[in-house]
């Protein structure tokens, strides 16, 4: 199956922000949601608890940082892009907020995110993952970001995928640690 199913992304490992449902909410979907047409149901139906409160656990610990999102997470090799690579821009840091947005916003782009330079070696602080099937298929998405950027971009590259790597979010102990 290209898409695997969806994982919570944890945020915070504070043991005492989790009661013992939020904790077995979070072991129960560290391999991803039940395949089924109702996920929340199924999850509630397995811990104990109605899908409405199962829902409002998982709103109430994103609300307080526990959780960041809970997501798809695709097989970029099964769905047959394999030129996945990682754009890396040196952005002027007066404007990598504004025009950060704007490439995160292309459909072109997976996600994008702003980090610290590395000087002298690594000059490059805005990050932007293009998908494609083929590096050719994928050079005029790198050229559209160029664009965008314009004279605001003093330099890039493009860092390819060579293989996949294991994608999976905090896994929590059955102690509870």
């Amino acid at each position: 199956m290209p898409i695997a199913p969806s994982i919570p992304c944890i945020a915070s490992t504070r043991a005492s922000e989790l009661d013992a449902i939020d904790r077995a909410l979070i072991q129960a979907t560290q391999a991803g949601l039940p395949l089924v047409q109702a996920p929340w149901q199924a999850l509630g139906d397995l811990i104990g608890i109605p899908e409405d409160e199962v829902l409002a656990r998982f709103a109430a610990m994103r609300d307080r940082g526990v959780l960041r999102r809970v997501g798809a997470v695709p097989n970029h090799y099964a769905l047959g892009w394999r030129a996945n690579g990682m754009t890396v821009w040196d952005v002027d840091d007066a404007r990598i907020v504004e025009l950060g947005a704007r490439v995160g916003a292309l459909p072109c782009v997976s996600h994008c995110y702003q980090r610290p330079r590395r000087l002298p070696d690594w000059p490059y602080n805005l990050f932007a993952m293009v998908h494609a099937r083929t590096r050719e298929e994928a050079a005029p998405h790198i050229a559209e970001i160029r664009d965008l950027l314009d004279q605001a971009c003093r330099a890039h590259e493009v860092l390819w995928s060579t293989r996949i790597l294991k994608k999976t979010g905090l896994r929590l102990r059955a102690s509870g640690d």
